[in-house]
């Protein structure tokens, strides 16, 4: 038996671990004796996932390292030890605690450091830098005694920091230096989307500001000097201004580097010395360095195949991209700057939603060369599909990023991608070899990730990973997985049902006991609403707020400005004198925009969220209470005036309808519910298009179901007929419990009834004859939803502790010179960007 060769891999960080698991799983395993030196004092953690130790989570929740992992392979680990020379002639490293190892191979995977501009005082007392988990340490202690802090550099990971110190509590700016952020992925119009999402959830982005020195404040620990001649008082500031290659090491010993630094590797990895590798954010091929770790990845496997004498090279890597920035949906994919010769552009901007999205394309139309997406990122998987994999557009290419016409389908399925498409971009996972694995037996999401590292790097490709998992399991006629996502093995419905039967009360007491993992988007929203619907519990406790999204956390809905609609509640649409005049004081005070909803309610538009607690203080004043506007939940109880005013009316639609907005006002739902009451057949309400409608007759009450509106209007069936009141409200209360319980995740009562088994006779035999004897049950829930009816808005304003994430934008008392209004029918407006361009330029004259 030949004599092992060793190995030594210098830096144990996300890509010097990954190598050495890929080593650990390869053919040539037992032909090395491996040495890893780590300088840090804890083995390699997940960098990407850092924000989440502000959460609560610790450094071991988020390690890379399974228990036992360098004892059951054998793997020397000189933790908290930095190789410091490397001595090429004598094939030799040398530590900082004087251990001297031979190598017959070496690999170096330093990493990178955070790069920290040459500002005079960027030395000064809590100012840092965020890279290592010492480093979120230091942020933690640092804030607090602060109030203010500041990142300065916009890109991905300062916009991470700027989340971790809002976190914090601290009023937060993001200062960059160029005009718009994540400039390296974004284009202009990407950007300003993203700058505005941002600006709504009050962190402050400062655009063109060039720090020229940073000296003591007057009211905070620092003060910014910018080149404008502005300054900014702030107590702590974080350096994100990018990374530089660690080199140190090869540049002492006499490698080869890059014009700019990082150690110069070919398409094998291989530095200057032939035994000697380089990978990940150290290393710099073709002069250019990857700041992500899916290279690097890709480069620590091009190495154990160039190790094993099999033909590989590393040619580069795709530098596509897809994260959530503090809520907000962002992904980048290939040329998203539209660079290459020839390139064509399609653009889509719905700033109503806040969505932004940019397709660039071939000359010819045909393929796929980038695209950017801001605030919704669904169809992320398919075009880095069709980038990838050099897939024909379809023939109107702008279809991908437009909302659908009619019933065309332009989404690309798995069963369209070849075997060599590229699915899992962090490990190059092919849909081949996914295919394989399934045919090898894994018929889950968690055994395709074991078994193939699919989706364990990024994310990104989940649900593409879980098209192809479905494809193929229908394929074969077996029955297709319906978990709710990879950390739950239960659809929405069994997690509702282990919450009643289990008494569970936070989504950590449910993931521990009956999923896995951290959880997702999907899942923590999921059970979100699982839990408000079935306890009624203010949505924004401690153990709540993490899991609500952006509408919810400020109980309002964001705009395309930023600003906030403020809905206050009229109980099926009846209003008094008095209360019309409050209405109009507020919304004068506060300079607001107002309009009448399609639900008898009035809007008002432009709030700013510091603004929100104080309007919703004076319409509670006024009698108004909060109206859900925001929440999934029940929206409004449309009416006629019935048979109060009406000479038509069979009977007293306004009363009804107010009696069964008051009664289910603040029930949460998988989708939003909307009502309506008609006093007579001629329907002015409208009774028939919503999720509950209820309509006189001269011998009672007509009751229809599962209708709505929208963009797939659906009308409602007819459920029962001539009911008294006291059964009518029996039959809501079941059927509105029962939805709740059954429906999937983000189901509309229409959807729900549609794929209902058994349709509207099933729900009939449920609700009326008590089929499944449940009744009794579905009636006291909603009884405990009514008693603990609380108005949210209410709710928060009566505790100080609830009000801090409601703030300003800026550390001051000036408006966000971001959020302009121009005049227009004697209301204001968002001013559109040619708009405030001029009235830019005449402020400046």
């Amino acid at each position: 038996m030949s004599k092992k060769q060793t190995l030594v891999v210098i830096g144990n960080g996300m890509v010097g671990q990954t190598f050495l698991s890929d080593l650990m799983a390869s053919k040539i395993k037992d032909q090395y004796a491996v040495i890893t030196f780590c300088e840090e004092p804890r083995v390699a953690y997940d960098r990407v996932r850092l924000t989440e130790y502000f959460s609560g989570k610790s450094a071991e929740d988020l390690s890379m390292v399974e228990e036992g992992f360098f004892e059951t392979n054998n793997i020397t680990l000189h933790l908290g030890d930095k190789a410091e020379t490397i001595d090429l002639k004598e094939k030799t490293v040398l530590s900082k605690k004087g251990i001297s190892i031979s190598y017959d191979k070496l690999v170096l995977a330093t990493g990178s450091f955070p790069f920290v501009p040459p500002i005079p005082g960027n030395d000064r007392e809590n100012c840092m830098v965020y890279r290592t988990i010492e480093d979120l340490e230091a942020i933690t202690s640092a804030a607090k005694t602060a109030k203010i802090g500041s990142v300065v550099g916009g890109g991905l990971l300062g916009l991470e920091a700027a989340k971790a110190l809002q976190d914090l509590g601290l009023k937060t700016n993001v200062i960059q230096f160029s005009p718009r952020l994540m400039s390296a992925q974004l284009d202009d119009g990407g950007a300003k989307m993203l700058a505005n999402k941002i600006e709504a959830l009050g962190i402050c982005v400062l655009p063109n500001k060039n720090t020229l020195e940073i000296i003591e404040g007057e009211k905070c620990k620092n003060k910014m000097i910018f080149a404008d001649g502005e300054e900014l008082e702030t107590d702590l500031i974080v350096f994100s201004t990018g990374i530089r290659p660690r080199d140190e090491i090869a540049r002492a010993c006499g490698l080869k580097l890059g014009t700019r630094g990082g150690i110069a590797i070919n398409n094998q990895c291989k530095t200057s010395d032939p035994d000697v590798y380089a990978i990940g954010e150290c290393a710099v091929w073709n002069e250019q360095i990857f700041g992500l770790v899916a290279p690097g990845y890709a480069m620590g496997r091009t190495v154990i195949s160039d190790l094993s004498g099999e033909v590989a090279s590393f040619t580069g890597a795709d530098m596509s991209t897809k994260l959530k920035l503090n809520g907000v949906d962002v992904a980048s994919i290939g040329d998203a700057h539209a660079t290459t010769k020839g390139a064509l552009v399609y653009s889509y901007q719905n700033e109503v939603e806040g969505i932004y999205k940019r397709l660039v394309v071939s000359e010819n139309g045909k393929k796929l060369l980038g695209a950017v997406l801001v605030g919704e990122a669904s169809g992320y998987g398919t075009l880095l599909q069709y980038c990838l994999n050099e897939i024909d557009l379809p023939e109107n290419p702008d279809a991908l990023i437009l909302p659908h016409r009619s019933d065309e389908s332009v989404g690309l399925g798995s069963d369209a991608l070849p075997a060599t498409a590229q699915i899992c971009s962090c490990f190059d996972v092919t849909k081949g070899q996914i295919c394989s694995a399934i045919e090898s037996g894994c018929m889950t999401i968690a055994a395709l990730k074991s078994e193939t590292k699919a989706a364990t790097g990024c994310g990104g490709c989940l649900p593409l990973l879980k098209s192809v998992l479905d494809s193929e399991l229908e394929s074969a006629g077996i029955a297709v997985n319906t978990d709710l996502c990879e950390h739950f093995s239960h659809t929405r419905r069994d997690l509702y049902n282990i919450v009643m039967v289990e008494d569970i009360k936070t989504f950590d007491d449910l993931i521990e006991h009956h999923g896995s993992g951290r959880g997702c988007e999907i899942c923590r929203q999921a059970v979100g609403s699982i839990l408000a619907s079935y306890w009624n519990e203010y949505v924004l406790e401690k153990n709540h707020i993490s899991l609500q999204d952006t509408n919810d956390t400020f109980l309002a809905n964001m705009q395309k400005d930023g600003t906030y609609s403020v809905v206050p509640r009229m109980t099926g649409g009846e209003v008094s004198p008095d209360m019309l005049i409050a209405l109009g004081q507020v919304a004068k005070k506060y300079k607001l925009y107002t309009k009448v909803t399609g639900g008898q309610r009035i809007d008002m538009f432009g709030a700013r969220v510091d603004q929100l607690p104080l309007i919703w203080k004076e319409l509670i004043d006024a009698g108004f209470e909060s109206g859900h506007a925001y929440g999934k939940s029940l929206r409004t109880v449309k009416s006629c005036v019935g048979s109060t005013w009406c000479r038509y009316g069979a009977d007293d639609s306004i009363s009804l309808a107010v009696a069964l907005e008051n009664r289910y006002k603040g029930l949460r739902a998988p989708h939003k519910i909307k009502f309506a009451v008609s006093g007579c057949t001629r329907e002015c309400a409208e009774a028939q298009s919503k999720d509950i409608g209820v309509i006189a007759t001269e011998s009672g009450w007509n009751l229809y179901v599962c209708g709505n509106g929208g963009m797939k209007p659906r009308h409602g069936d007819l459920f029962a007929t001539n009911l008294d009141k006291e059964t009518l409200i029996k039959y809501i209360d079941r059927i509105l419990v029962f939805y709740v319980r059954s429906a999937d995740r983000m189901q509309r009562t229409s959807i729900w009834m549609e794929n209902m088994e058994g349709g509207l006779d099933y729900l009939k035999s449920i609700v009326i004859e008590d089929k499944l004897n449940i009744c009794d049950k579905l009636e006291a829930q909603m009884q405990h939803v009514i008693d603990t009816y609380q108005c949210e808005w209410k709710t928060t304003i009566e505790d100080e502790s609830n009000l801090k994430r409601f703030r300003h934008f800026v550390n001051s008392d000036k408006h966000d010179q971001n959020v302009v209004f121009v005049e227009e029918r004697g209301q204001i407006r968002p001013a559109n960007s040619e708009e405030q361009k001029h009235l830019k330029i005449a402020e400046e004259v």
